[in-house]
């Protein structure tokens, strides 16, 4: 089987991609900041900052995904800290690229994430798909920049795809574990006025997506990577409630205490818009969790259980 090549593997997704990825029979390989780790995956270094990367791992790539990026929530939005979340998408691309081209290797597909914040941090009527443009905002430009340093293998006569995801909801980590905590003391609530939209994804469907584009050779450019159903932050902050069989009466949380909290970052949990899966349904994907309820069922009752 081919060998696969992933940045950011051990994080939350790369762990859950690594891991599916395996199990189909590919041969898995990550790049790591630590020397003489012991991961269970092979791994080889890289450090970024100071552009350095073992050329075995370019030289052993069939298909590589690019999830490495700091995480976006994780600190408030100080100047340095944006400064930080750019280059850690942008210039970790361009370090592969580089080795890429240095070692004039012919891999078969770049897969890199972006995010739905291409379309930027605004509620608003429109669905939005592929074809439009990133919104001029922060986490707009932030994924613009990170798309671009993507589409550089082109030049290479790579075959190129971009995943441009929504919310994530696993089992454990991420949105849903943060969103559980107050639901099961029964003080569930809506953030701001809970009308803004939460585009989200079971990271089974993620991770099949990824694959997909390893394996389905028409698939290039940009996809969005949310589930077919449109669910505001109220009516998400419910179905958790529900699913953990908790009441859900609690008053919303203002947005002001939330701008105090987070500072401009609150931007990513006040606002958000439709956005559509049309594109990857198209090649024939078919989602295994297509609702909320389903997939909260996978993720909360099947973990309680």
């Amino acid at each position: 089987m081919p060998t696969v090549l992933l940045t950011g593997g051990s994080g939350l997704i790369g762990s859950q991609l690594s891991k599916k990825l395996k199990e189909k029979g590919y041969d898995v390989f990550i790049l790591s900041r630590t020397r003489d780790n012991k991961q269970d995956i092979p791994t080889y270094f890289w450090n970024p900052e100071k552009m350095e990367i073992e050329m075995k791992a370019i030289e052993a790539a069939d298909y590589i995904i690019h999830l490495a990026g700091t995480n976006i929530g994780e600190k408030r939005w100080t100047a340095k800290r944006k400064k930080e979340i750019i280059e850690s998408r942008v210039e970790t691309a361009k370090l592969i690229f580089d080795s890429v081209k240095k070692n004039n290797k012919n891999i078969k597909a770049f897969i890199s994430a972006s995010a739905i914040g291409y379309y930027g941090a605004i509620t608003s009527d429109k669905i939005f798909t592929e074809s439009d443009l990133p919104y001029n905002d922060f986490l707009g430009n932030t994924c613009l920049q990170w798309e671009q340093s993507a589409d550089k293998f082109q030049e290479l006569g790579i075959r190129t795809v971009k995943i441009r995801t929504g919310i994530v909801i696993t089992k454990s980590g991420g949105v849903l574990s943060r969103l559980i905590a107050p639901a099961k003391l029964g003080i569930g609530s809506p953030l701001g006025n809970g009308k803004q939209y939460m585009p989200w994804i079971h990271i089974d469907d993620l991770c099949d997506i990824y694959i997909k584009a390893i394996e389905d050779e028409s698939m290039t450019d940009a996809y969005n990577a949310v589930a077919p159903t449109h669910i505001t932050n109220k009516e998400f902050s419910r179905s958790v409630s529900h699913t953990l069989h908790k009441p859900f009466w609690f008053p919303n949380i203002p947005a002001f205490i939330l701008k105090l909290i987070f500072g401009n970052m609150s931007v990513m949990i006040l606002e958000g818009s439709r956005v559509s899966c049309k594109k990857i349904e198209q090649t024939g994907y078919n989602f295994h969790f297509p609702n909320l309820e389903q997939a909260l069922t996978d993720l909360i009752e099947n973990k309680e259980g």
